[in-house]
């Protein structure tokens, strides 16, 4: 008899385990995978931050070494031994994983779960008891009608971090994160990328000044973008793709070429296999998971966390749901801020955002003031060739509490959790503007920033 059964070990199921483990409970964790770490360690957040970075170092050699002094002939690509370094880190992360099992004496259940009943979990010819059970099972990859994947030509993300080769021409179906990530590397490559994009900005959901600076800066590194277009179809042949899309605004119809094609229209929850229906689990139109705040479904012993309910999918908000779950099941107040819950697009520049945009305060018709600072006016941004980009960080006008913060520009990705940990605490833009900062560092432009909330920026 197992406390808990952890279905998955995804960044939200493995956290979970290991939190549980912490708190004294017996835990089990099922994986079908040969590896754990679910879809991010394995085809998802972590080789795809390993491609990024080689390509950015080669970006890097190319556009800005002989600027610094440093001559010689500019490095090629081996792709296979890109991949092979790629595969490397991946290895080297779940196996990390692996360790921390066997430290916090969690059992592995290798195989697909299903759940027969409350506390069963079925695995192969095997059930499994437990007083609880975690559903961390995750999202796959969605498609459009008409777009048949092939992880060949017509890939996912899975298939874009495995490509045979580097293509010359890249249609992207897709302007959010996974897209525009993946697309940069193959940029950077010399791949031609062209964007295709159903509405009228990139990243949607994201702050409008960051979405417009941001698909500029795309497009000077090589993107093309056709937005406010619907994607009719893909038709293939054994090396080619035709992609053929509509203008949503003439209802014109036209054909792009393109050696692959990598279809980034988001993600839906993966639940097959689980049961859930015969369980009678509720869940939404969308396929999430319901459950009531403490993570709980509408059957007594079962919880969900992650992408496999609703709200943003996103390891660390998996990550966050996994340890409150564990607190809830081992009697404790598990708690997770969803009004913080930082996403960063890993391009360079990186893209960071946390809280409240404009757009959201003003159908609030909340009352809010802006404090802005280019990294134009950043000393070690400058120096790095990293002077592009700005951190906005938006105020309650009355109180001076932060709502929120949106950063494009170098780091953006560290930089934004300053600005999380004071959201956490409730703190105002002029406590951060009142903290010192160390010279030269990028986050000097969060407290110039937060000071521009204020008096004004000293470096603007």
């Amino acid at each position: 008899m197992y406390d808990v059964i952890v279905i998955g070990a995804g960044p939200g199921g493995y956290v979970s385990a290991i939190r549980c483990a912490q708190l004294g409970l017996k835990t089990a964790v099922v994986e079908g995978r040969e590896t754990l770490g679910g879809t991010c360690l394995n085809v998802g957040c972590i080789p795809s931050k390993a491609l990024l970075h080689a390509t950015h170092m080669l970006h890097e050699a190319e556009h800005n070494f002989a600027t610094m002094g440093l001559t010689g002939k500019s490095p090629g690509v081996d792709w296979d031994k890109m991949l092979a370094y790629k595969s490397d880190v991946v290895g080297q992360n779940t196996g990390g994983i692996e360790f921390l099992f066997k430290k916090n004496k969690i059992d592995w259940i290798k195989g697909w779960g299903t759940i027969p009943a409350a506390g069963k979990v079925q695995v192969g010819d095997t059930v499994h008891e437990t007083r609880n059970i975690i559903i961390a099972t995750g999202s796959e990859p969605s498609s459009l009608p008409g777009v048949e994947v092939d992880e060949k030509i017509v890939v996912t993300s899975t298939g874009a971090l495995e490509l045979a080769k580097r293509p010359k021409k890249m249609v992207v179906i897709g302007a959010g994160v996974i897209g525009l990530e993946l697309g940069s590397v193959y940029a950077r490559m010399g791949t031609e990328v062209t964007v295709i994009e159903y509405l009228k900005t990139v990243t949607p959901g994201m702050d409008g000044e960051v979405q417009r600076t941001f698909k500029r800066m795309l497009q000077k590194q090589g993107f093309t973008f056709i937005m406010d277009a619907a994607v009719q179809g893909v038709t293939t042949t054994k090396t080619k793709a035709k992609v053929t899309y509509k203008s949503n605004k003439s209802g014109e119809v036209a054909v792009v070429d393109a050696d692959v094609v990598l279809v980034a229209t988001g993600r839906k929850p993966f639940t097959d296999g689980l049961g859930l229906d015969a369980l009678g689990v509720e869940t939404e139109p969308r396929g999430q998971i319901k459950t009531d705040a403490q993570w709980r479904t509408n059957i007594p012993g079962i919880y969900a966390i992650g992408d496999a309910i609703p709200g943003p999918m996103l390891a660390h908000k998996a990550e966050d749901e996994g340890m409150a779950v564990a607190e809830v099941i081992a009697g404790k107040a598990g708690h997770v801020n969803y009004g913080v819950i930082p996403g960063v697009i890993y391009t360079h520049p990186e893209v960071a955002t946390v809280g409240k945009t404009e757009a959201e305060l003003k159908e609030e018709g909340r009352k809010y003031k802006v404090g802005k600072f280019s990294f134009m006016g950043n000393a070690r941004a400058k120096a790095v060739f990293a002077g592009d980009g700005f951190v906005k960080l938006i105020a309650d006008k009355e109180t001076d509490r932060i709502l929120g913060a949106h950063i494009i520009g170098p780091a953006a990705g560290d930089l934004i959790h300053e600005v999380c940990v004071a959201m956490e605490f409730g703190a105002s833009a002029q406590d951060l503007a009142l903290t010192c900062h160390a010279h030269p560092t990028y986050s000097e432009a969060v407290r110039e920033a937060a000071l521009a909330c204020g008096d004004g920026a000293i470096h603007a």
